[in-house]
């Protein structure tokens, strides 16, 4: 089964995840970002598109209760976000992810299920690894002994192994060589097929397009555009997402360092 033919198979009715209403942010020096509004739905692949530095981890920090907007609200299944039982549903991981040094990988992934109380299964560990190619001996050993590739591997089977009902990835494809992102992107619409929510950022914009139900484009502190790939292909008459993507943030009124 190829991506695009898994991600068809997505068409049943569907309510809402994650609802951010009317949201704004400010660290001190101007708006980060200014009135976002968008609902994503359950079980949908949601991908959020912006160069560095508009305000997308600004904006998932937000969705996950670790900072407070200066205005508007985000709903995680209708609840809260700041609710015990709406972080209960979110398994999260973050762009910048480094297991602790003295886990091994096993350890590591028990430690995340242990978290939201999930029954730990070595053999299902195991077969995790294998759907991702990384080696049965490898989650043995301690984390500090792993390729970079190999942690990201590590944090991504510990968060979808959680089997929460809202995965929220933050650029999930960074470290990983051309075989890896491909057998992810499986993993990914796996979740997907089985009913989860699976919220994404990533500057991989042929991933975005391969894997995504929905994207949102986030420049110059605000939403530009909301939709299906094909449509704001469509909308700027580009063939490729990130090609569509730059014509949609032409005439940038800001400067942003890569």
């Amino acid at each position: 089964m190829t991506t695009q033919t898994a991600r068809k198979e997505n068409t049943a009715p569907q309510a809402t995840a994650i609802r951010i209403n009317d949201v704004s942010a400010d660290y001190g020096n101007g708006p980060v970002i200014e009135n976002i509004s968008f609902d994503i739905r359950t079980g949908e692949t949601f991908g959020l598109i912006g160069l560095n530095g508009v305000g997308k981890t600004t904006l998932i920090k937000i969705i996950l209760g670790l900072m407070e907007a200066n205005k508007g609200s985000v709903e995680i299944f209708g609840g809260q976000t700041l609710s015990a039982e709406s972080k209960s549903k979110i398994a999260y991981l973050p762009e910048k992810f480094e297991p602790p040094p003295f886990l091994s990988g096993l350890e590591f992934v028990k430690f995340s299920l242990d978290l939201y109380k999930r029954g730990f299964s070595e053999e299902a560990v195991m077969q995790a690894a294998d759907r991702i190619s990384l080696s049965r001996p490898a989650l043995k050993r301690r984390v500090n002994t792993y390729s970079k590739g190999m942690r990201q591997k590590t944090g991504l089977m510990g968060t979808w192994l959680t089997e929460c009902p809202l995965l929220i990835l933050d650029e999930p494809m960074s470290g990983l060589d051309p075989l890896a992102r491909v057998l992810v992107k499986d993993e990914i619409l796996a979740c997907r097929n089985r009913g989860m929510t699976v919220f994404l950022s990533s500057h991989i914009l042929s991933d975005m397009d391969e894997i995504c139900d929905r994207i949102a484009v986030i420049h110059d502190g605000q939403l530009k555009f909301t939709g299906t790939p094909q449509e704001l292909k469509a909308k700027t008459g580009q063939e490729y997402l990130e090609r569509a993507f730059l014509k949609t943030i032409e005439g940038s009124k800001r400067v942003y360092e890569s």
